[in-house]
Order: structure tokens, then C-alpha cells, then sequence
């Protein structure tokens, strides 16, 4: 299962990569803005996350019970939900979204680029909020394979449509980073239309009703309550980014390229964890729901081995020739250097990342996700405090700033598996199967 979603996961981070590469020939403001922009897709994961995670957790342990009834009521109210959530998007992004990103550019330009990047980018994050929860409904039934075809010829579709829009390959017209940002939102709505299509092909026990969608507080409540912590967690890591962005500004537009291209790069790193996470998910829920919890136990254990396992291998890689990632978007040396410095000391926290998601994907299995949103706190003081500190001191280091976010990770790993044990301990003493 996590193979497939793993595919997804790539082809989903895909967008920004392809993106970033043709950018990058446009120069290091070109390539700050846009990743100074991308930090607006955390802010809109967290919101996502609200809806699927709650959705996914309370449609599998319903499929684990055989209650098909409720796990449709659930879909129903997350598309609702969902769609609210769009709109409010759409009005605080180009309302007050647009001076945010500009306001985190080391310099006018690179502020110029972000806000020309979202303009057009924007309709691709609106869409995001039904798309997720069609995603998780459907790992929720077990369903992985054709999604994932679908993701792959989204990205094709982005990769065909960047350049072309990006220098005006064909068109005579470049529109320059809006090019990029117009080429993922095209590519989504194309991605979009296929899964409603496909949505009640690819397995039957669940529909998508347009005439249901009409607010039921009672579901919208039981789906938050376990999403929000979820979408808490999203907003962390969106608030450590931007202080890191904000921080690092003093450094110049290179230093923010720099990390902007190894921010990205670790995000595409991180994906086979990822992967076994968000598959761990419906495999613990379902058998959450039916009373199994040895199974449940299980479940863990091997989200945890198999985890480790892929991000000792990455992390050797990172030690070995983190250039050879780099060198894909810029030659410039100042932003080369900065993206592999990055990589090789970050990759030291990969297992623990690793270990954070498989313990999140268990939080969200066992329907109580607020653990995860309180190491994720743990983690923002662990790191907020002390880099604004070192901001302060004359003449740190940049590299300073990764090492302190290794020893942050790290205590978030150490408490999100102390709290996970804590809730297995609470949930599946005296489980019997139903």
C-alpha cells in the first residue's frame, strides 16, 4: 500500500520541483520567491489535513465496524466541509495572502516573485481541500493504484505546460514564474475532473452525492475534532519555516535559494516515510474499528522498521553526494552550497522524522490526533526560541541554524513515541473484536 501512495506522494510534490527547476533559470530572486510562496502551501496543508485526516480516521474504523451507512455520512460532510474551506481560502489568499509572501523576500524583487508565483498558484491550493478528501476516502477503503496513475499524468500535463508558459516555448508570450504557478493550477483541474470521474469506478461501497453536501453540524464537529489537532500539527511546521525564511533573509536572496532548493529537496526525501505512514493510517484504523489490537500493534511495528529502514538508507545518501540533487536546479555556487550543506547536516534527524510519521499515522488511526500537534509543539519551542536567540548574535553561523533543528526533531520524536505508547496503553487494553 505505501508503495503506491508513495508514487502519489512524489508525483503530488512533483509540482513544486518541476516548478523550481525552470524557475531556477530565471535567476536567485526567481527562485527565493517561489520558495518563499511555497511556504503558503503549509498554511493550506493544515487546513487540508483537518478535514482529510478526520475523515480517514472516522471513514476506516466505520469500514472496521462494517458500518458503510456512517462512513458515507462522514464523506458527505468532509466534501462540505471541504468546499467552505476553499472559498475562505480563495478570500485570504489574494486578500492578505499576496503582501504575506511579499513581506518574507529578502529584497523587493524576490518579494515581487512570490506574489507573481501565488497569484497564479493559488487556484492549485484551492483545490487541494476537495482532492484531499476525495485521496484520504479512498486509502481509507484501500484503494492506492489508480489514484496514483492519475497524479503521474497530472504531472506530465505540469512538466509539458512549465516551460511553455514559464519562457513562452510555442506561445511567444513568457509569463515568468506566474508560468509556473498557472502550469500546476491547469494541471490540478485536470487531475480534479479525473478523480470525480474515477472516484465511484474505482470501488463501490462509497459515492460522492452533490445534493448531500448541505451542512450537518453534528458530523462536522466529530471530523474536526479529530482532524484539527492534525491541522495544528500542519501549522507548525509551516510557523518553523517562515521563522527560518525570516531569519535567514539577512543572509541574501542566495542563502534563501538555497535553502528554498533544500527545504524542497528534504520534503522529497521524506516521502517513503511518509508513504508508511499514511498507509499505516487505514491499515491500524480498519482494525482499530474491528477490535484487533494485536493487529494494531503490529501495524506499528512495521511502520517503524520499514521507516527506519528507508531513511538510514537516504540519510548515507545525503552524508555520501548531496550535490547530486542540488546540481538538478542552479550552478551557482552560492546557493550550491548553501542547499548541500543543508541536506548533509539535516539528513543527521531523518530516522527520527521517520518515526514522527509512523507514530502520526497511528494518532490518526486510533482517532485522537492530538498528540501529534503536542510534539509538534515540543519541536517549535525547541527550535523557535533559541534560533530567534542566535538571530541576535553577530556572526553565527548559518549552519548553526540546522544543527539546532536536528536536536529539535529528535526531542519530537522521543516524546511522540512516549505518548504513543500512552495511547495504545489507553485504546487497546480490553479491545475485542466487534
Amino acid at each position: 500500500m505505501a508503495a503506491f501512495i508513495g508514487v502519489g506522494l512524489v508525483a503530488q510534490t512533483a509540482y513544486f520541483l518541476v516548478d523550481l527547476y525552470f524557475v531556477a533559470r530565471l535567476g536567485d530572486a526567481a527562485i527565493a520567491g517561489v520558495a518563499s510562496a511555497g511556504a503558503s502551501t503549509f498554511i493550506v496543508m493544515a487546513a487540508t489535513q483537518m478535514v482529510a485526516v478526520g475523515a480517514l480516521a472516522l471513514i476506516a474504523q466505520a469500514i472496521g465496524r462494517r458500518d458503510d451507512a456512517d462512513a458515507q455520512a462522514v464523506v458527505d460532510q468532509a466534501l462540505s466541509m471541504s468546499l467552505a474551506l476553499a472559498l475562505v481560502t480563495a478570500v485570504l489568499g489574494y486578500g492578505f495572502g499576496l503582501g504575506a509572501v511579499r513581506a518574507l523576500g529578502a529584497d523587493a524583487a524576490t518579494g515581487d516573485e512570490a506574489v507573481a508565483y501565488l497569484v497564479a498558484f493559488l487556484p492549485s491550493l484551492v483545490l487541494m481541500f476537495p482532492l484531499a478528501v476525495i485521496g484520504s476516502t479512498l486509502r481509507a477503503v484501500g484503494v492506492v493504484g489508480p489514484p496514483m496513475v492519475i497524479q503521474l499524468g497530472t504531472i506530465g500535463i505540469n512538466i509539458v505546460l512549465a516551460p511553455m508558459l514559464i519562457a513562452g516555448w510555442g506561445t511567444g508570450y513568457p509569463l515568468g514564474v506566474a508560468g509556473a504557478g498557472w502550469a500546476s493550477s491547469i494541471a490540478t483541474v485536470i487531475g480534479g475532473v479525473a478523480f470525480c470521474i474515477g472516484f465511484g469506478r474505482w470501488q463501490h461501497r462509497l459515492r460522492l452525492r452533490p445534493g448531500a453536501l448541505a451542512p450537518i453540524w453534528r458530523q462536522w464537529w466529530r471530523i474536526t475534532a479529530v482532524g484539527l489537532p492534525a491541522a495544528g500539527e500542519f501549522l507548525m511546521m509551516f510557523l518553523l519555516n517562515a521563522v527560518i525564511f525570516w531569519i535567514i533573509r539577512d543572509y541574501g536572496a542566495a542563502a534563501q535559494a538555497g535553502y528554498g532548493i533544500g527545504s524542497r529537496l528534504m520534503q522529497s526525501i521524506f516521502l517513503p516515510a511518509m508513504a508508511v505512514a499514511f498507509a499505516t493510517a487505514p491499515i491500524a484504523g480498519q482494525n482499530f474499528g474491528a477490535g484487533l489490537a494485536d493487529r494494531v500493534r503490529a501495524t506499528f511495528r512495521a511502520a517503524a522498521i520499514i521507516g527506519s529502514g528507508l531513511m538510514v538508507v537516504l540519510t548515507l545518501f545525503c552524508q555520501w553526494r548531496p550535490d547530486l540533487l542540488v546540481v538538478l536546479f542552479t550552478d551557482e555556487a552560492a546557493v550550491v552550497t548553501v542547499a548541500v550543506d543543508y541536506l548533509r547536516i539535516i539528513s543527521l534527524n531523518f530516522v527520527a522524522i521517520g518515526l514522527v510519521f509512523a507514530c502520526s499515522g497511528m494518532f490518526q488511526a486510533l482517532g485522537d490526533t492530538r498528540p501529534a500537534l503536542i510534539s509538534s509543539i515540543v519541536r517549535a519551542v525547541a527550535f523557535i526560541g533559541p534560533a530567534l536567540l542566535l538571530a541576535r548574535q553577530p556572526g553565527v553561523a548559518i549552519e548553526a541554524l540546522w544543527y539546532l533543528s536536528v536536536a529539535a526533531v529528535t526531542v519530537q520524536a522521543l516524546v511522540s513515541l512516549w505518548l504513543l505508547r500512552g495511547q495504545l496503553r489507553r485504546k487497546l487494553t480490553g479491545l475485542a473484536p466487534v
